[in-house]
């Protein structure tokens, strides 16, 4: 017998139980769609984590002092006074890999202006800082060089300062504000970041000179850290590693010896992050492949009953000439029939979730089509494993006996 003919024999079988098919093909199609839902998801995720850490500055590299430990209890690095001005010179010097540093020092407090006040966090930078963090100023403008040589009294300020301190919605560019009792002239307004993958708001800051803060509100002459930019994000590793030989030798840290610093990168977070995603999505798509194993026991099942129910059939196209190997064909071009079009109900529906998830839930997701392709794969894969077994078990029937079958 051609293709063709059996193609068109195992069509007619499903015809004929319409029901009975779809209730066969629900445990694939569940499958199928979850799987690929939970695909999207996973990669939806991965994609908006590394978007976000790249907003925060994805080739950023961070020098902090190393926290001590005293007693079993971790000291906060801001009093670790192992990090001082040479350092960020050394590396604004000597650093091949890295295009822009800045010393950095950070306080808490209030942000006053008039009757309005909003607790807060000022950095300590230099200009260098907004390209750092991809940072744009949207009105005024950033301190210069000479303003933090002369720890001018200056500040730029995030959205969130500006919605909290200027209710009446007049321009900050100008205006005259505490922090703490230290009076600042803003001079820019930062552009909106929102939240970062951490969930912390970074429009409530303030930035001014690093000098400024140092002496005026921490009263400190060490840096807390230093932040860089690498060439690239594929040389961050590189220059990390520079980074620590730098370090190392204007500290005169042999080898072996503790670190009084860490240094750390935005490409370490991504794959920490990326790492925790992938293993979710993996847990994820094992669990939504149960479905699909189910969907295979139950073609198997509807098999042996299609089997026992057509033996007189089959020991009738046996008796006119069908060889076993056809009605084996026959049976497994049945069961991939089934698997194959609950397979292609199942990609539908799954790429509908995944649209109601992205515009009803608003969770990130992506559809890659390698995991559209791997649904259709095991798909054909468990019609031919499951179906295999009854199919055989119908190609070696005994005409003779099959046709007494009642």
């Amino acid at each position: 017998m051609r293709i063709f003919n059996l193609l068109k024999i195992s069509f007619k079988a499903i015809i004929l139980n319409k029901v009975r098919t779809l209730l066969t093909m629900l445990g694939v199609i569940i499958g199928v769609a979850s799987v690929i839902a939970m695909l999207a998801i996973g990669e939806g995720s991965k994609q908006s984590i590394k978007s976000q850490i790249s907003n925060m500055g994805s080739n950023m590299i961070t020098v902090m002092p190393y926290a001590e430990r005293q007693a079993g209890v971790r000291l906060d690095r801001s009093e670790m006074q192992s990090l001082t001005l040479d350092d960020y010179k050394t590396l604004v010097s000597d650093a091949k890999l890295l295009t822009d540093v800045s010393p950095k020092v950070d306080g808490s407090g209030q942000v006053i202006y008039g009757a309005e006040n909003w607790p807060s966090s000022i950095y300590g930078v230099t200009p260098n800082y907004l390209d750092i963090k991809v940072w744009d100023v949207t009105s005024g403008s950033m301190f210069t060089d000479d303003e933090v040589s002369s720890a001018a009294k200056v500040a730029v300020i995030g959205q969130t300062i500006v919605e909290n301190i200027f209710t009446n919605g007049e321009d900050p560019i100008g205006k005259m504000i505490r922090f703490g009792n230290i009076p600042f002239k803003v001079i820019g307004v930062l552009s909106e970041k929102g939240e970062n993958t951490f969930g912390q708001d970074q429009d409530d800051v303030v930035l001014a000179p690093y000098t400024t803060v140092q002496k005026r509100i921490l009263a400190i002459d060490y840096l807390q850290s230093v932040v860089a930019s690498a060439i690239s994000e594929e040389q961050s590793e590189n220059a990390v590693a520079e980074v620590k030989v730098i370090m190392n030798k204007a500290h005169n840290i042999k080898e072996g010896d503790t670190s009084d610093y860490e240094v750390r990168s935005m490409e370490e977070l991504i794959s920490t992050f990326s790492s925790t995603s992938e293993m979710l999505t993996v847990l994820l798509v094992a669990i939504a492949s149960i479905s699909l194993l189910i969907g295979g026991i139950g073609i198997m099942n509807i098999m042996y009953v299609s089997v026992k129910e057509r033996t007189r059939e089959i020991g009738l196209r046996l008796a006119v000439g069908a060889k076993g190997a056809d009605i084996l064909l026959q049976f497994l071009i049945e069961a991939i029939l089934i698997s194959i079009t609950g397979g292609v109900i199942g990609v539908v529906l799954g790429l509908s979730t995944t649209f109601i998830i992205e515009n009803v839930l608003h969770w990130p997701t992506s559809v890659t089509s390698s995991s559209i392709i791997i649904s259709f794969g095991v798909c054909a894969i468990t019609g031919i494993f499951f179906g295999f077994y009854p199919a055989r078990k119908a190609a070696a029937l005994d005409p003779i006996t099959a046709m007494r079958y009642e």
